[in-house]
């Protein structure tokens, strides 16, 4: 496989004629691809780059999965306007266990070097962390979009924030990377990579970063704003999830979720079905992806209840406050379920139900629909 043919849907891939020497020497490449452990879940869009790590396995080369354990008590500060809310240690931990299984669903096992970037950054003592302030200055820092707009707007700018990129470049040295990927709001920190090995007197890694995805919403696809489609959802959930993408992006998602190109003129919602199909197939197999599909062609499309679903018990109060009940079976908030309930969205047995306040003998035994997708079948 080519240099191009690696760096495919690249955006920046620096310096200019940098991979094709990296190749030229012959030798297995380590390729770095670090992870901050902030949510529990890795999602399609922080596929993309693992998709390039994949197709660098293919050719022999090793993935070296970083799972930034460590820096997510900093909190990587790119593309934010303010500064990240920092998880607790059994949060970071807990979010740190389900990365790896779910990064396999793209990489080789066997071909992935996982690592705790808590191995290297833990054991550094203030005399190493005053080498790394030494190599870029502070006015370096502040060019950052990031960093430039919050110091003019007069907003907070934590010594800890300026830190972060010398650390996810100390990555880079401790696993002599030879390729960094991540998205193109990582160039920053990729390029200080670049300028850390240096110093540390290795050569200096190839960057390439790769476009991020922008969800049904038309923003970056983000588990903090819940725009997101987890490699780790259920497969209907993955499916439902993967058909709000509006026609407009279905061209950019085969590009980069499929690597594939679109058919001009094609029906656009055969292509999202199978979209939808594939990213299934990938996390939970084609079963799944099968029934996912005949589940949303039933509940969504065709407006009916699924042939299965979960029971839930009914409350013994009678009237039953339907606020409450779908605040207990379907994690809403009462100001969410109102919501719904005013909008026309909560439904009994198929009937819109508009009072707050329901007669139990209306729910016994009866299907509980909140918006399209949610149902439970109530007790007695």
């Amino acid at each position: 496989m080519s240099a191009a043919e690696l760096a495919r849907n690249a955006v920046h891939l620096l310096p200019a004629g940098g991979l094709e020497a990296k190749l030229a020497l012959e030798r297995p490449l380590r390729v770095k691809l670090g992870i901050d452990v902030t949510s529990p879940d890795i999602h399609v869009g922080r596929g993309i780059p693992l998709q390039r790590m994949r197709a660098f396995q293919d050719e022999g080369h090793v993935g070296v999965l970083i799972i930034g354990d460590y820096t997510t008590r900093i909190g990587d500060p790119s593309g934010r306007s303010v500064e990240r809310p920092i998880l607790s240690d059994e949060e970071i931990d807990r979010n740190a266990r389900t990365y790896v299984e779910q990064a396999h669903q793209i990489l080789i096992p066997d071909r992935t070097e996982v690592r705790f970037n808590s191995e290297w950054l833990a054991g550094l003592s203030f005399a190493d962390v005053i080498r790394l302030t030494r190599i870029m200055t502070v006015a370096q820092m502040l060019e950052r979009d990031d960093f430039a707009g919050r110091y003019v707007g007069g907003q907070p700018i934590s010594v800890s924030e300026l830190l972060y990129p010398l650390m996810q470049a100390y990555d880079s040295v401790a696993i002599e990377a030879d390729v960094e990927l991540g998205g193109t709001d990582q160039l920053y920190n990729l390029l200080a990579g670049r300028e850390v090995m240096e110093t540390y007197g290795l050569e200096p890694q190839v960057v390439l970063t790769t476009p991020l995805l922008l969800s049904w919403d038309g923003e970056k696809m983000s588990s903090s704003v819940g725009n997101n489609i987890p490699l780790a959802a259920a497969a209907e959930e993955q499916f439902g999830r993967t058909m709000r993408i509006p026609d407009a992006l279905l061209g950019e998602w085969y590009r980069l979720v499929l690597e594939a190109d679109l058919e001009d003129g094609g029906d656009p919602l055969a292509a999202k079905l199978a979209l939808a199909r594939a990213i299934v197939t990938r996390s939970h197999g084609p079963d799944a992806a099968r029934a996912a599909e005949e589940h949303f062609t039933r509940v969504v499309r065709q407006g009916q209840a699924p042939e299965e679903m979960a029971e839930a018990p009914l409350p013994p109060e009678d009237p039953v406050h339907l606020p409450a009940l779908l605040a207990m079976h379907f994690g809403l908030s009462t100001s969410e379920a109102r919501r719904l309930i005013g909008q026309g969205g909560i439904k009994v047995d198929g009937e819109v139900v508009s009072e707050l306040d329901v007669p139990r003998a209306r729910l016994s035994e009866a299907v509980l629909q909140a918006g399209k997708r949610r149902f439970v079948r109530l007790g007695k």
